[in-house]
Order: structure tokens, then sequence, then C-alpha cells
């Protein structure tokens, strides 16, 4: 057999990507790993549906093919559009179906209700995406599909009659989110290309029919975001733990990385002050920013939370956190930034009313102000209760923030707890009030002990979780497969 070192076609298949459409980490991971690889010499394509969103209406993409397809009794039209390849470093192609894409909402709409038609979306997207590679006169060397949404493809390539001169090509199938996972009735088999009965077991978990499940079996590689999410999903109780052993053979743990040119301390331009040869000067400047535009105590150190007020970041144990804090009269500053639960975003800001010396509610997404935030906090709270991979503790090191996480997911495999010899960040066991409470007055006695404190901002300023290393992992990956085939 032949090996290949070869630059590699690849294509990326998703439901989202930054700065297209952002919903959660996935849009980060596959805005910048292509950008990367394809420094690496290789050609990357990223392939998603087109939204009714801001960055995407403002593109004028050159169309490549139109036409139309039917579920039951309904046509659907659509165009494949591809934008420059200038404009982020890698080729973005929207695939344009009207009727189930085009609104106001990657999953939701502005109301936080979720659009009920998403078997309908992915199947048809599939569809569509292997038609157009099926017409392609260069077919890629892998296919790269991210979560449930595109989890489908796998199966399709190789059991769908209609996409069967296609299952040659090797399929990696990334798993951001576990917990997500598309699941159907089996009255909606009729979305599905026409397949053999026999292989109709690929397609169920459950007596559902499960894209992600179905991918699983299906790819030719799975991966995960984090070695330590790996591991536990081969070792949790859920009802998926037999299918990850089963397959365990195929499956890595891959950790992701961040855009060390977009999250650039020395070039960041919505940040009041950039990184120049004192780190101790750029920390203390942008808190007394912080301080001054939410009126804080600058002497104080800055605790903040910046994401999803959702179960699985562990948000909803923030007030009763707070509250503890505060009957403890401890002397800090704590900084809120996001949306979620509505529940959780009032409870928040009738705490934030009631103190305002100490608490700084912002019930809302704002990227340049979470910039800020990262760049001006002394500490950043992560008590998720999964976190597959976590970027905001790779972004809060890169403008040396301490983390205090969660020892879960992600989180485990690149904070290191200060207890050790270079240590970058605060570690806690349990997902309870109670340890995030201990969690942050280690954090307390950190900051006071301020040569310590300085060494470990130290330790954050030189952890390195940018793509370049990432990428080369995933090459070594595509690699493998290419030279199986």
């Amino acid at each position: 057999m032949t090996k290949t070192n070869n630059p590699l076609n690849i294509i990326f298949a998703t439901a989202e990507c930054y700065p297209a459409a952002k919903v959660g980490g996935l849009a980060d991971v596959v805005g910048a790993l292509p950008k990367y690889l394809n420094m690496k010499g290789h050609f990357v394509t990223v392939v998603m549906p087109k939204y009714d969103l801001p960055w995407i209406n403002k593109q004028t993409p050159k169309t490549l093919k139109k036409g139309s397809f039917q579920i039951l009794n309904n046509q659907y039209k659509y165009e494949i559009q591809v934008v420059d390849k200038n404009i982020l470093g890698f080729e973005l192609i929207f695939i344009n179906i009207p009727k189930l894409f085009y609104r106001k909402g990657v999953y939701a709409d502005n109301k936080s209700q979720y659009f009920a038609d998403e078997p309908e979306r992915y199947t048809s997207f599939a569809k569509v995406f292997l038609s157009w590679i099926l017409n392609a006169k260069k077919k890629p060397d892998v296919i790269h599909c991210h979560d449930h949404h595109t989890a489908l493809i796998p199966f399709m390539m190789t059991k769908c009659y209609d996409y069967k001169s296609l299952e040659t090509i090797p399929t990696v199938l990334t798993i951001h989110n576990e917990k997500y996972r598309g699941r159907f009735t089996w009255q909606k088999n009729y979305l599905i290309p026409e397949y053999s009965i026999k292989d109709r077991g690929l397609l169920d978990w459950d007596n559902m029919i499960d894209p992600l499940a179905c991918g699983i079996k299906c790819c030719w590689q799975m991966t995960t975001v984090s070695p330590s999410y790996m591991i536990e999903l081969l070792e949790s109780d859920g009802d998926l733990k037999p299918l990850f052993q089963q397959e365990k053979g195929k499956a890595r743990g891959l950790i992701n990385g961040i855009d060390n040119d977009y999250w650039n301390p020395a070039m960041d331009t919505m940040i009041d002050a950039n990184l120049k040869k004192s780190t101790r000067k750029f920390k203390l400047e942008n808190k007394k920013f912080l301080c001054k535009k939410f009126n804080l105590n600058n002497k104080w150190p800055i605790f903040s939370f910046i994401g999803r007020l959702a179960f699985e970041k562990g948000a909803d144990l923030i007030p009763d956190t707070l509250r503890k804090l505060l009957k403890k009269n401890q002397q800090i500053s704590i900084i809120i930034l996001g949306t979620g639960m509505a529940s959780l975003e009032k409870e928040l800001a009738i705490l934030g009313k009631q103190h305002t010396k100490k608490l700084s509610i912002n019930i809302m997404y704002d990227e340049a102000l979470a910039h800020q935030i990262y760049a001006g906090s002394d500490f950043l709270l992560m008590p998720s209760r999964v976190e597959p991979c976590g970027l905001n503790q790779m972004y809060a090191l890169r403008y040396g923030t301490i983390p205090i996480v969660r020892s879960t997911g992600g989180l485990k495999d690149t904070v290191r707890d200060i207890k050790y010899k270079n240590g970058n960040g605060i570690r806690f066991e349990l997902a309870e009030s109670n340890y995030i409470v201990k969690a942050i007055q280690r954090g307390i006695r950190l900051y006071e002990n301020q040569e310590k404190f300085n060494q470990v901002i130290s330790n954050a300023f030189n952890a390195d979780f940018s793509w370049n290393a990432s990428a080369d992992n995933y090459l070594e990956l595509y690699y493998e497969l290419v030279n199986k085939n």
C-alpha cells in the first residue's frame, strides 16, 4: 500500500460556523480549525445551511447550483452558494433551502422556541449536500461531520442506494455534545433515502431513529473534543454507553484549540488596553476599565461568569453561591454575562439590583464585552456539569485570567490546579454551590498572596492551546484514514 502525505481536500459538514452562525463552541471550532489546516497546505471547505442572520446577509455569495426536491407532496427549492475563501481563510458554502433554514435563528426563534421540523431540516441538508458531492468533479479525501445535525451522512453514504458510490470516502464524526442526538420517530422514516431493510438497525436506538447513534455506528472514525470527555462517555451511565464501548476501537479524544489570531491580547481591538511588555500592567489597566464601567471596587478580586445560563453549565448554582458569599461579606466583585433560562435571568437580575456594589449582572451576549471581561477579570468561573471541551477557560488563560472550574471533560485536560507545580487554575469536584464557594475562597486566598497570584497569572499566559497543535492531531487522523483507504 502506498502511503500519501499529499495535501488533502477536506469537507466539513456543520450546522454552525463562526462568524456566520454561532450558538455554542461548535461554531468556534468549525470557524477556526479549517483556517489552520489551510495554513498547513490543505484545502478545507465548510458546508452549512444558510440562515437569515446578519453576517450571512452581508455576503454576496456566488451561486454554484440550483435545484429542488420533494418531501411528500411539498416542493422545496435550494441553491448551493459559495463565499469568497479570502474572507475567512477557507471556502464557505451555503446550502440555501429557504423554506427550512432561512430563519432568524439556528435552532430556535427569537422567543427561544425550538423549530419543530428538525428532522426535515437536517435530512434535507444531508441529501442536498451528498447530491452536490456526487456531482463534483473532484471528490473530497475526507468528509468531517459535526454533531447530530450531520450525523446521518455516513449512513447515507454507505447504505442509501442514491449515494453508495461515495462509500469509499472516509468519514469522521466529531461529538461536541452527546446530550443532543436529534432523535425522531420511525413514522418519519420516509425522510431517509431508500436503503435495504437489513440496515434498519443502524438507524435505530431505543425504537427511535437516532442520528447521533447512527453516525457513531457508521462513521469511519469518531472523535470527541477532549480526551477526558471520551473517557467520560465510555464510562458514563448514559444509555449510549454500550454503543461507545462497542465502537471504542475507532474512538479518539482530540482537544480543541482556540484561534490565537482572534484571541490575541496584544492586538485585540475590543479591549481597553493591549498587552505590551508588562502582563501586570495589562491586567491592571483592563481591570480598572471594568471597575469603572460597572462601578466596582478595583482593590477587590473580580470573579466572572461568561456563557449560557443553562443547567449543563452549572449556571443554576450561581444564585445560591452568590447568596452564600454575600452572607460571608466577602470583599469580592462578581460579573455575570450571559442569557438562558428565563427564571434564572430574573433571579440574577434581582440579586444584581440588591447588591450593586458587588455584583454586575448583564443579561445579554456581547462579544466585545466578553473580551473585556476576559482581559480585566482576575478569575473566571466555570461550574459546568458537562463540558466536553470548553473554550472559555482557554480564552481566560490567553488573557491571564485564572479559571475556577469543575473537574469534568476538557476542563480537566486544560486546567492544572494551583496545588501542583505550574498550576494555572483552581479545580473542584462536585457541581454544588458549597464546592464553588470553597473554590472561590481558595481564589481569594491566592489573590491575597500577590507573589503566588502573579506566578499563577504567568503560568496562565504561558499555556498554549492554539489550533496549531490540534490541527496536527486532526491531520494525523485524516492521513491514517486516507492511507487505510
